[in-house]
């Protein structure tokens, strides 16, 4: 009885583990590689998967989604003999996971030395500068031969990428030095034409200042002399309204005589040949005046005395001139 029940547990578990054999779940993105007896019989691809137990037998699960793989720092000597460190970062994908389990032993060893050989035959065509200045160029060439070569392999290559360049310390310290140079050149030179600049909007400022003073000082020149004729005409005008006759031009002309004459630095007078004819007339009205007020010879025209002038006669009224 005994022995009964420990077959039937025996096959009970040997029914558990074939079940558990013959049923093979294969996760998204993933694909599994069966073999029987040793040799290949096909891919499992995502989902539920029936195998033969005990004859069929995984061999590699391997994941379908793009991969990233960074590679160490590796010495590259440059086209002017120069060692320079370089970071490289891979982005693959298995695209046919049979042929990386069989055509390839270990991929991505494969891929890590095939970039360090390309890498150095891509920067040994290049000096220093142009391989810190051309890393699209060496991404897409360096690119181009992995995935060439990969391609039998069953993985693509989508990217590669330089993620570290890095010069001798020297060099580093030469290249330092030189950069801080043109900083400083490119900053004098700004500097330079800041104050050109400045100068410049000065010199130009000055000169519409200048520009508008003149302007300013000819307006109002201008509008002062216009001022000034427009007083004199005034002045002309009222005295043509007004009908002044000889006896009151001349009055006046005498009595701006002292303000000509007036003033500390006046020490030549210049007297004009009218004054002569203005005291004349003037002289004239005065002896008129006084002649008719002695009675010698009225109204007749008659001589007059000149000493009437600087004499009047006691009680007589000073004559006034309208």
């Amino acid at each position: 009885m005994d022995a009964i029940i420990i077959v039937l547990v025996i096959l009970v578990v040997l029914v558990i583990i074939a079940l558990v054999q013959t049923i093979q779940v294969i996760q998204q993105a993933s694909a599994a590689i069966v073999e029987r007896f040793g040799r290949y019989t096909r891919t499992l691809n995502a989902g539920l998967n029936i195998v033969v137990p005990f004859i069929d037998r995984i061999r590699n699960r391997i994941d379908l989604r793009e991969q990233v793989v960074p590679f160490p720092p590796q010495p590259v000597i440059t086209q002017d003999n120069l060692v320079v460190n370089i970071d490289t970062v891979i982005y693959y994908q298995v695209t046919d996971a049979r042929a990386a389990t069989y055509e390839v032993s270990n991929y991505i060893q494969a891929i890590e030395q095939l970039t360090v050989t390309t890498l150095r035959n891509i920067i040994g065509g290049m000096d220093l500068e142009r391989t810190l200045t051309s890393r699209e160029e060496i991404n897409a060439a360096l690119r181009g031969v992995l995935d060439e070569a990969t391609g039998k392999w069953g993985i693509r290559v989508n990217r590669v990428e330089l993620k570290a360049i890095e010069p001798p310390t020297s060099i580093q310290d030469s290249m330092e030095k030189q950069m801080r140079a043109d900083r400083d050149k490119r900053a004098a030179i700004l500097q330079a034409e800041g104050v050109r600049q400045s100068e410049i909007l000065q010199a130009e400022g000055a000169k519409q200042s200048e520009i508008l003073r003149a302007e300013g000082d000819a307006k109002a020149s201008a509008l002062r002399a216009e001022g000034e004729a427009q007083a004199i005409r005034t002045v002309f005008e009222a005295i043509h309204a007004g009908d002044a006759d000889q006896k009151l031009l001349s009055y006046q002309y005498v009595q701006m005589l002292p303000k000509i004459a007036s003033g500390d630095s006046n020490k030549l007078w210049i007297v004009p040949s009218e004054i002569g004819d203005a005291l004349k007339g003037l002289g004239g009205n005065l002896n008129r005046i006084t002649g008719n007020g002695t009675g010698n010879g009225g109204s007749d025209g008659g001589a007059t005395d000149p000493n009437a002038l600087s004499k009047p006669s006691v009680g007589r009224q000073q004559p006034r001139i309208e």
